[in-house]
């Protein structure tokens, strides 16, 4: 029995050294709920800001196939932008990407004109912090990794769209704007909120959501924020929505942010014109209702009274940001469960 319970002991020991190595590595979901994307209004360096990246870390690329992808390159690449020798390419969603060494990496999208526009991250990555003192008191160790948890939060719950809501609580005081009613009824619609114009991860479903609650009338504007030489607006006939067809456009608009009056009642159809793009989801079709209180001039003051918060009630749906660490304990039962029973028969 000693040496039964001596090797028991042992085994806790060892045990507890691979339950705190496996939960020192950390899944850091890229951009949060937006996912890699072309930003608008933020940055992935204000993201990356506030995160600490270790090594054995994990970077979470999620994306559109076919519309994005992540290439690792060398810091000369990208400062210019430039993709012709990457250290790594990955081209399916979610790309997983391990920090094996320490220092600066960087990453960018391939597709022509996407690093331009602000889809390119930098991190910097320091050394695994040691976790060999911690099994020094063996019989804690197993309470103490759920104390590690509350470092995660912060991984997935500070999307980078949030700094584009703070400008919402600012807005509340123009609704007394409306008092002259005759000319300030107008509403402007920010499309899609503080993600902006862009291939939302879900596709078209998101701003079929986002039109879905509105009450667009005639006078209205549409407000289209996007990242300039990344995507344009296209005002297309139900036909050309429905093919994602860009032959003859109604309306073409290349420079944000893009602003558009809804002159007439009816369905309107809108479209990104970038290869790929409409195809992939970046699509809108609103209906407009004909009790206009102020012809289309009126759409001039619209500004002063319109609220922007008509235009962000509907965030990005959540990407993938989970921690991984729970399949980790479950992988860890397993093996520690093996290791003791062997070693007491």
């Amino acid at each position: 029995m000693g040496r039964r319970s001596y090797m028991a002991f042992l085994a806790v020991i060892v045990a507890s050294a691979l339950f705190q190595s496996s939960i020192a590595q950390t899944n850091h979901v890229v951009g949060g709920n937006s996912g890699w994307t072309i930003p608008s209004g933020g940055s992935y360096s204000s993201w990356a800001a506030n995160r600490k990246f270790s090594v054995g870390d994990t970077l979470v690329f999620n994306f559109q196939n076919g519309v994005h992808d992540v290439a690792q390159v060398s810091k000369a690449d990208y400062d210019s932008c430039s993709t012709t020798n990457p250290i790594l390419f990955v081209s399916t969603s979610p790309a997983r990407i391990t920090l094996n060494s320490t220092g600066e990496h960087y990453f960018l999208c391939n597709f022509t004109g996407h690093c331009s526009a602000g889809q390119k991250l930098m991190v910097n990555v320091i050394a695994a912090s040691s976790s060999s003192p911690s099994p020094a008191p063996q019989p804690s160790s197993p309470v103490t990794p759920p104390a590690s948890s509350p470092s995660q939060p912060p991984t997935s719950s500070v999307p980078s769209p949030s700094p584009a809501s703070a400008p919402t609580p600012s807005s509340p005081p123009s609704p007394p704007a409306p008092s002259p009613a005759p000319s300030g009824s107008a509403t402007t619609y920010t499309v899609l909120g503080s993600s902006g114009w862009t291939i939302p991860p879900n596709g078209a479903v998101a701003y079929r959501n986002w039109a879905a609650n509105k009450n667009f009338k005639v006078g209205d504007v549409l407000l289209f924020n996007y990242g300039n030489g990344a995507h344009n607006v296209a005002e297309v006939t139900k036909a050309a929505y429905g093919s994602c067809s860009t032959t003859s456009p109604i309306s073409l608009n290349t420079t944000p942010p893009t602003r558009i009056t809804l002159k007439t009642s009816g369905e309107h159809f809108f479209i990104c014109a970038f290869p790929g793009h409409c195809s992939a989801g970046q699509k809108l079709a609103i209906n407009v209702s004909g009790t206009a209180t102020a012809p289309g001039s009126s759409a001039t003051p619209s500004p002063s009274s319109t609220p922007s918060p008509t235009s962000t009630t509907t965030p990005p749906p959540p990407g993938n940001s989970a921690p991984s660490h729970l399949g980790n304990r479950g992988l860890f039962a397993t093996i520690f469960t093996s290791f003791v029973v062997a070693l007491l028969y």
